[in-house]
């Protein structure tokens, strides 16, 4: 008869396999990216290869926003001033460290080049800064709810927007830029004309990045919410109380998505700044783009990735349809909201996925990640 140890030994997975099941997605992810890269932008042209920019930028920020109001069930109206933290921050040193690593602000290297490294590391960097904000707002302001939570985001933003304008203008000299600290670069951002010049590694024909982020972004989406912390943060959605009374950290658990949110949000402020090209200003991410985000998660459901994915899609190419009646936009998104609070107010997936959904049930049932 074998001992316990050896009937425990028997029931412990192989590293190798637990690898493997855990790496594969990524490494699937980076195939999508590349297959987007080398055959769909290639084939759509340049006029759908920038919506599908937008679109893969909206489902980064929209998801991450899904965090903190869909999962912990909070509501935050200031998630553009993360972006902006990070869009700036990326933005910065992409176009300096250009500068004091080649001596020029141009694009350096092709595909995968050390420029683009250099963005990635720059998006990578602007997320951390995010989430450092993300934890000095959180800590305080999580132990509040409802409207004075949203007040608090509100602020928030509006001070990043703010101080962003009294930065200084950008500095374009090359020589006066190697003479100068990282410290002191930091306040020359362009002010309210914004940062303008940081070379362009993404456009139409080049979305890798993007799309590389967004199947991050959902996988850890994904993770989280079928993980014991997800299912905290749904308890603490639901009722905070009674999430408190079983035992779950109802704060620190409010303050990580919080964190985690703040983070991916600055990835996407990075990869924005960098989309845009020539000029990224503090009104492109003020209050206007944080209701933009609040409008794709509550339509696409509170809690759904799925429909998050959705809302971000829709709600992206709906303009370029209608461009013609595009200063109706917000017309059309008050009525969609209100129609929205009145027929299903849970949104269009609730808090559920397309793979909980009738037919779609049994084609995902085996392919769980």
């Amino acid at each position: 008869m074998k001992s316990l140890a050896e009937r425990a030994a028997a029931h412990k997975p192989n590293l190798l396999a637990v690898i493997g099941r855990s790496a594969w997605p990524i490494a699937l992810g980076f195939i999508f990216a590349y297959l987007m890269q080398t055959v769909v932008a290639t084939a759509v042209g340049d006029f759908y290869g920038k919506l599908m920019l937008d679109v893969g930028i909206a489902i980064v920020c929209g998801v991450s926003l899904n965090f903190v109001n869909g999962y912990a069930g909070q509501f935050s109206i200031g998630h553009a001033g993360f972006m902006a933290v990070g869009g700036y921050v990326a933005a910065a040193i992409v176009f300096y460290g250009s500068i004091k690593l080649w001596g020029s602000r141009d694009i350096h290297g092709g595909f995968l080049g050390p420029g683009e490294l250099l963005l990635v590391a720059g998006c990578l960097i602007g997320g951390a800064f995010a989430a450092l904000f993300g934890l000095l707002v959180g800590l305080p302001s999580l132990r509040l709810r409802g409207d004075y939570l949203a007040i608090v985001t509100l602020g928030f933003g509006e001070i990043v927007r703010v101080m962003l304008q009294q930065t200084e203008d950008v500095v374009m000299d090359p020589k006066k830029v190697e003479a100068m600290s990282p410290l002191e670069l930091s306040d020359n951002l362009g002010g309210a004309l914004g940062f303008f010049g940081a070379p362009r590694y993404l456009d139409p024909k080049n979305p890798f990045w993007i799309w590389l982020f967004v199947v991050l972004v959902l996988l850890v989406a994904y993770r989280l919410k079928t993980s014991s912390k997800g299912r905290q943060l749904l308890a603490v959605r639901e009722n905070e109380v009674a999430a408190e009374a079983v035992g779950v950290p109802t704060t620190r658990v409010k303050v990580s998505a919080f964190v985690l949110s703040a983070f991916f949000a600055g990835i996407g402020g990075g990869l924005y700044a960098h989309e845009l090209g020539n000029s990224l200003r503090p009104a492109d991410l003020g209050f206007q783009k944080s209701i933009d985000l609040v409008i794709i998660v509550v339509l696409g459901g509170m809690g759904s990735i799925t429909g998050v994915v959705v809302a971000a899609t829709v709600l992206t190419i709906l303009p370029e349809v209608f461009r013609e009646f595009s200063e109706y936009r917000m017309i059309f998104y008050a009525l969609a909201l209100i129609l929205m609070m009145i027929l299903r107010p849970q949104g269009l997936f609730g808090i559920r996925e397309l793979w909980e959904l009738g037919p779609w049930r049994k084609l995902f049932r085996r392919g769980r990640l």
